[in-house]
């Protein structure tokens, strides 16, 4: 049974730390045993199977319930989150806002029915001959495992994105806890589970494991038919190759890092300096620059076009605070990464914020300007440095520009700064950085993430496993679904949205015989 190990077994504790001091505060309880995760992973199919039984209105309203249950404990979520992330109150009741959208979202794209993606082709002569009746819509793939990110507790974790669309999919969820916030992580478990209750769904649409070994164990386990992960590049490389390896291979969608690079026109340095550095500023720091789409390089035009702003810049940058980042591994991550940095030659520091009282302890990280030589872009200075640093580069002439962008590989976003003056070469930076990234942001930042059906995040290895999809938007739940199709099936055992005449509740969008039927 849950919870049981065998006699003489010896399990690691997971503890919740509170990195403003780097002390911890509680154990929470022990890592979750290989035994444990294969029991959930099995009961892990019988959800699923429920949670398809029970239709779309059904899977809707359990959405609803979950997203209702996260808002009544609100209050105690966010004063867990903050001493776990050290985020602070006003960004994580945000961040819990958007998790219970993003639950209500998914119920309204599962009633809309678009997703099924439900085609018919009656049978009939063609060109080719006698055809048979062939109808094919989506259907869950299977129980899904889901990693929880450190820089959201809400939103990209226990009730975030993955989980969401992979409820509203109609798969039941094997959720590993991120060990950054573990108590904030099964309280938002216990909270799905009792609206999965109020909805009258088994809780076992939602399980929650702890520890490294059990995620492991999640991936491995031949229960699980696809997970979804967010987190560095080389955890997500590490468990992709081994949900690759298995005896039957699954898929593995992992959110992992990129650069993001940042572009900025003559026209748009000369003209809008000020507002540009202060945008630039407060987006790489955002969150202490612990964000996935933080932009990490900056192109800026040099000569006067460009010194003003990097001017501005500089100013914006040393009025900034040293921030908490999220617990040890990030903050000797971007300490470490800051080091390389500073050591290449052809770096020059240009601006610092203003470090943290030394007096106190906990995990810290201060915002920091760099500048690189045209030559100096190879090497680190192309790696994701996770954490509030960015890396100026100045281009002389378009040409220049385009010689560095070659550089710079795949990324979740790329943005460009650009006015009037600037649209030839802007259009060629479309161009150019579209076939790169998965989202070109336009006289933007890119550190926001919208839930909508038009959103998509995700990009090219490293950015992610599989550029074909996004883990954000209403998109996202195809991940979760695998197509079937029907041939010459009676209409009483078809389901129900691929019969001619679907009952009320039941009518999708379809394409029949060629034709799109809304």
């Amino acid at each position: 049974m849950p919870g049981s190990v065998p006699y003489g077994t010896i399990q690691l504790v997971v503890t919740s730390f509170d990195p403003r001091t780097g002390e911890a505060v509680e154990d929470v309880g022990p890592e979750t045993s290989a035994g444990d995760v294969a029991h959930l992973c099995a009961m892990a199919v019988e959800a699923t199977a429920e949670l398809e039984a029970l239709g779309r209105g059904g899977r809707a309203a359990m959405l609803r319930a979950m997203a209702d249950a996260l808002e009544s404990d609100r209050e105690l979520l966010v004063e867990i989150a903050n001493r776990e992330t050290a985020l602070g109150a006003p960004r994580l009741n945000g961040e819990l806002t958007r998790t219970t959208f993003q639950l209500r979202f998914f119920a309204e794209v599962i009633e809309d029915g678009g997703y099924l993606e439900a085609t018919i082709d009656h049978a009939g002569d063609t060109a080719m001959g006698p055809r048979p009746d062939l109808r094919k819509l989506l259907r869950p793939i299977g129980p899904v495992g889901v990693f929880g990110a450190s820089n959201f507790p809400f939103a990209f974790s226990v009730p975030g994105g993955d989980t969401a669309s992979a409820l509203a999919a109609g798969c039941a969820v094997v959720i590993k806890g991120h060990e950054a916030h573990p108590r904030t992580s099964q309280m938002c478990a216990a909270a799905l589970r009792q609206g999965a209750a109020a909805a009258r769904v088994t809780e076992d649409v939602v399980s929650l494991v702890l520890g490294r070994d059990a995620g492991t164990a999640v991936v491995l386990d031949p229960n699980i038919r696809a997970v979804g992960f967010t987190g560095s590049v080389g955890g997500g490389r590490a468990l992709h190759d081994l949900a690759s390896i298995r005896p039957d291979p699954i898929p593995f969608y992992g959110e992992l890092g990129a650069l993001n690079p940042l572009v900025i026109c003559r026209n748009a340095a000369d003209t809008r300096s000020a507002e540009i550095a202060t945008g630039l500023a407060n987006s790489f720091t955002l969150g202490v620059g612990q964000f996935c789409t933080k932009p990490g390089l900056a192109f800026v035009p040099a000569g006067s076009q460009g010194d003003g702003l990097v001017a501005a810049l500089v100013e914006a940058v040393t009025a900034k605070s040293a921030g908490v980042m999220l617990n040890a591994r990030v903050q000797h991550g971007f300490a470490a990464g800051t080091s390389d940095l500073g050591q290449l030659p052809g770096i020059t520091e240009l601006a610092a914020a203003q470090p943290q009282d030394w007096t106190q302890e906990g995990w810290w990280g201060t915002p920091l300007l760099l500048e690189a030589s045209p030559a100096a872009v190879e090497g680190v200075v192309l790696e994701e440095c996770f954490g509030p640093v960015l890396v100026l580069v100045r281009y002389g002439s378009d040409n220049e520009l385009f010689d560095l962008l070659r550089w710079v590989g795949p990324a979740l976003t790329a943005s460009i700064h650009a006015d009037a003056d600037d649209l030839p070469l802007a259009h060629h930076l479309l161009d150019t950085l579209s076939g790169r990234v998965g989202r070109v942001v336009w006289n933007g930042y890119p550190t926001g993430v919208a839930v909508a059906w038009a959103m998509h995040h995700g990009g090219p290895y490293p950015a992610t496993t599989d550029a074909l999809h996004t883990s954000v938007g209403a998109s996202s739940i195809r991940r979760w679904l695998r197509p079937v199709a029907y041939q010459d099936v009676p209409a009483e055992l078809l389901p129900p949205e691929l019969i001619d005449a679907p009952a009320a509740g039941h009518q999708v969008p379809r394409r029949v015989d060629g034709h799109l039927h809304i």
